[in-house]
């Protein structure tokens, strides 16, 4: 019974809105990320704004901007007024991680068979990733960006330098303290991908070999677009 269900899911996606299936021979790629675009089309919304829209006789959700702490109720909300939305579209800088998780997981818990998408021309980055990945079924655009990169729980540098100017006590407790966030977060991330029937190999062979910061060397790169390959591979997208 439910490998039926998963048939029928993947079926109706097959059957959803057609998009572009074509890569832009015009693209520009980024020269210190150059598996991603120049300029990332992911909106300068602060937080991601839902909007409902009729296309092709199918209601469709346009989710755009940051993923906030309250993207989860929005969403729910959103769902439950629209219950006609079939697909929800996605572009973001990324945003609050577990914000991310959790929006997630009511696309899959509370959406049924609803279809996520990254456009063509669209970037879904980061927290959106998992927003993402909470689609029955997920379909990524030929120029559509799933782009990746290593959480860090050290982006504050002014946090930093603080903590080593208090002197050695404070900076191993600022250690002690990323440790211990970054390994729940981690165990959360791999929890959620194999709910999501994602495989945990897209976080040790993808994610977590990026730099998390910029360094000094020749390679400046601190974030990854998956090849539509990549994508079928690790299940991210589930439907070609």
């Amino acid at each position: 019974m439910k490998n039926i269900y998963k048939s029928l899911i993947l079926l109706t996606a097959t059957l959803a809105i057609q998009g572009n299936t074509l890569p832009d021979e015009n693209r520009t790629t980024d020269a210190q990320n150059p598996t991603c675009p120049a300029q990332p089309n992911w909106t300068s919304y602060k937080e991601m704004v839902l909007t409902p829209v009729k296309t092709n006789g199918t209601t469709v959700l346009f989710a755009e901007g940051v993923v906030d702490l309250g993207l989860p109720e929005r969403l729910k909300k959103a769902l439950a007024a629209n219950p006609e939305i079939t697909e929800i579209w996605l572009r973001s800088p990324g945003g609050h991680a577990r914000a991310g998780n959790e929006a997630g997981r009511i696309i899959r818990e509370e959406g049924g068979a609803l279809i996520t998408r990254i456009p063509a021309g669209w970037t879904c980055f980061s927290a959106c990733n998992f927003v993402f990945m909470g689609g029955r079924a997920r379909i990524i655009e030929a120029d559509g960006d799933f782009m990746v990169h290593m959480f860090t729980m050290t982006g504050d540098r002014n946090a930093i330098n603080y903590s080593i100017e208090m002197g050695t006590d404070s900076t191993v407790e600022l250690i002690g303290e990323v440790e211990q966030e970054s390994a729940l977060l981690a165990t959360e991330d791999n929890d959620f991908l194999i709910r999501m029937g994602v495989s945990r190999k897209l976080l040790t062979d993808i994610m977590y070999k990026q730099k998390a910061v910029k360094t000094d060397g020749s390679d400046q790169s601190t974030r990854r677009c998956l090849t539509k390959a990549e994508a079928l591979k690790y299940n991210v997208a589930n439907v070609e």
